[in-house]
């Protein structure tokens, strides 16, 4: 078991130490069936209260045992869920969403669920079918029923990536995020604009698509796009920090409309697919390696922040423009710590693992100072290095201040919500993976018992008001299918046995998950 010792990285501002030590020798692992088995059974209630009251619509009301179609109608659980029953071993459950699949028609959406997101559609949809596909011809063939149902999983993702195809029909190849269904079929949205993680989270699931079907139609319509990210345009505006760009990208010409950005929502996932690109094809995707390092080295040089309260720990500022930083981040953003360990075991580099790790570790505490044990929405803080009369570096509120003082952070009002996110989670993942330090499993397993304590509402789990009120200040009624896809499957890999699809501490990865946790094998292994 790897010891890992804290670098003192607030010392200096910009600079980061670090201490020497050995990621990348080959951890051990140690699995643990009594958690698995909760796990399981966490998702087996969570089906069964879906297929009960929802199925095949998208998304369970688990307390008023109803439905809601939010992504279109076309099975949003279902199809989020399979990669997951496929690890698990669920037989029934794949039966069950394979047979759905074969019947899906995405020349239509449910009533109420016109408008369809490019992004959305792609991270849930096209990458569930596909990570069947890979599934089911590979390591977990004996799930599959027959060959037939196997290969119309795969006619079904060229069928829906042929209706997403449009969006990318624009001046600059930029595509526009939203379709709209009418009876007389899709048309794209007015936008005029649209967003780099809306942009940048398409690369990854096409290119797969066009590699299994020998068509390279689909990947180049997301590398088009991903260009203007790569190489940006209008530096001056787009690309404040080396690799760190903006927000918004003009459909019309592909440059960049501001100088905003970070690791939170709305641009996260461009950061995550950068390295992981180059984790599914080396070959092609050195230029993609490239830029994460020049984005991440920016962010530990620039980003990394650290409050005043409790400066051993390790933050990313958000950005508007050079020098413009904004002491705030979410639960989204904790995948960053994930990011940064992944792109050093990849790329056999310490610094970026350690610096991880630092972040996971940060991240763990935004769990382990609420009521519930479970991380808000949003959450700010004080940096210890910028003046504290600073515009931009003001205190806690008066309400606040004693949470601050322990926690090293404090949640704005409206930011405790918790939509059953597994990004918390999901960090933990990578960095057990990483060192086999089984204290990750640890913080997993007490993530998964408070979420399951909490979040366990009427026929299946819950999204809540407040983590930091009593019994989570109340449900919203709401099961997001990414429950199954990420929180369900992270909660679940991470304390079973080792297998060709975990991630493993080398460089020579066969898998690689996309954002939304559906493992794809990569480039040049066998389907």
């Amino acid at each position: 078991m790897v010891n890992t010792k804290r670098a003192l990285a607030f010392l200096g501002g910009a600079s980061y130490t670090l201490a020497q030590t050995p990621y990348l020798s080959q951890p051990s692992y140690v699995s643990h069936p009594d958690r698995t088995d909760a796990v399981k059974a966490a998702f087996q209630r969570s089906w069964d209260g879906y297929y009960q009251y929802a199925f095949p619509n998208d998304t369970l009301r688990p307390i008023s045992k109803g439905y809601q179609n939010d992504r279109n109608g076309w099975g949003a659980s279902a199809v989020d869920a399979i990669s997951t029953a496929l690890v698990m071993g669920n037989a029934d459950v794949i039966n069950e969403i394979v047979d759905h699949i074969q019947t899906i028609d995405f020349n239509a959406t449910a009533p109420g669920s016109e408008n369809v997101s490019v992004f959305e559609t792609t991270i849930r949809y096209l990458a569930g079918l596909l990570s069947a596909y890979d599934f089911l011809n590979g390591p977990l063939k004996q799930y599959a029923k027959d060959q037939a149902s196997v290969d119309r999983i795969l006619e079904q993702a060229i069928n829906l990536a042929d209706v997403l195809s449009i969006a990318f029909d624009t001046p600059s190849g930029v595509p526009i995020n939203t379709l709209i269904y009418s009876a007389d079929g899709y048309e794209v949205g007015g936008d005029t604009t649209n967003g780099i993680a809306t942009i940048g989270t398409l690369v990854l699931e096409w290119t797969r698509l066009s590699d299994i079907t020998g068509d390279d139609k689909y990947a180049k319509l997301t590398q088009v796009a991903e260009d203007y990210l790569l190489n940006v345009r209008n530096p001056d505006v787009g690309e404040p920090y080396p690799g760190l760009i903006g927000t918004n990208v003009r459909v019309s010409d592909g440059t960049f409309a501001d100088s905003s950005g970070g690791w939170n929502g709305g641009t996260d996932s461009y950061y995550e697919y950068l390295i992981k690109m180059y984790v599914y094809d080396q070959d092609r995707f050195g230029a993609y390696k490239d830029r994460w390092i020049a984005a991440v080295d920016s962010s530990i040089e620039y980003l990394a922040s650290h409050p005043t309260s409790r400066p051993e720990l390790t933050f990313l500022a958000a950005y508007n423009g050079r020098d413009q930083l904004n002491f705030v981040s979410t639960h989204l953003a904790c995948f960053d710590g994930g990011s940064f360990i992944l792109g050093g075991l990849t790329l056999d580099n310490d610094k970026y693992i350690q610096f991880g790790l630092d972040l996971v570790n940060a991240c763990h505490e935004t769990y382990t100072a609420t009521v519930t044990g479970i991380g808000p929405e949003v959450f700010n803080w004080q940096d210890s290095n910028l003046a504290s009369n600073a515009s931009n570096n003001s205190p806690p509120p008066e309400d606040s201040a004693d949470f601050y003082e322990k926690a090293g952070f404090w949640i704005p009002s409206g930011g405790g919500s918790y939509v059953l996110r597994p990004e918390v989670i999901e960090s933990f993942y990578y960095a057990y993976r990483a060192t086999g330090d089984t204290k990750y499993q640890d913080w997993a397993w007490e993530a998964f018992q408070n979420i399951n304590k909490t979040c366990s509402a009427g026929v299946g789990y819950s999204s809540i008001k407040n983590v930091n009120a009593e019994n989570g200040g109340g449900f919203d009624d709401f099961q997001e299918s990414f429950w199954f896809a990420e929180v369900l499957k992270y909660s679940y890999l991470i304390q079973a046995d080792d297998a060709e699809w975990q991630v493993n501490a080398g460089h020579d990865n066969t898998w690689v998950f996309n954002t939304e946790a559906h493992p794809f094998l990569v480039k040049g292994e066998h389907i």
